[in-house]
């Protein structure tokens, strides 16, 4: 496998598995680490990223997801949406440390932009929840805790 190969399948599985899309990054992660041919900062930057942007997409997602609440093809019941709401409403922007979190963090991030949270403030925290996974999950992956 090359490393623009590697590297790029890892961003997409990070990306993707940072969606709505039922997908996990570790595994890639830790499996190209475990080769002993690429950089393992580089992996954490590469899988960080591709994390990232996939939340950032959901923020997206949130802020325009209101305005079809009322179709009948809408994948969130309203009582699940107005729960949501509540819950970011009561922990806040903080919630969005919880954002590395399965399933949870997903819906984390589109209520973010639901509840119109400053994109800056988002990138802030999501990043280092992000990143902050992928570097624990590294470093238990080498032996360094």
């Amino acid at each position: 496998m090359t490393d623009l190969a590697a590297y790029g399948g890892l961003f997409l599985a990070a990306l993707a598995a940072a969606t709505i899309l039922p997908m996990q990054s570790e595994a890639a992660l830790v499996g190209l680490m475990l080769t002993d041919r690429y950089s393992t900062i580089w992996l954490v930057v590469v899988a960080s990223a591709g994390n990232v942007l996939g939340s950032i997409v959901n923020w997206f997602l949130g802020r325009w997801i209101e305005r079809f609440r009322s179709r009948r093809w809408f994948p969130v019941k309203s009582g699940a949406l107005e729960r949501s709401q509540r819950w970011y409403r009561r922990y806040g922007k903080w919630s969005l440390l919880a954002s590395w979190l399965p399933i949870v963090g997903d819906a984390i991030t589109v209520v973010a932009g639901v509840l119109r949270e400053p994109l800056p403030t988002f990138v802030l925290l999501v990043v280092i929840a992000k990143a902050g996974r992928y570097i624990i999950l590294a470093a238990a992956t080498t032996g360094l805790t």
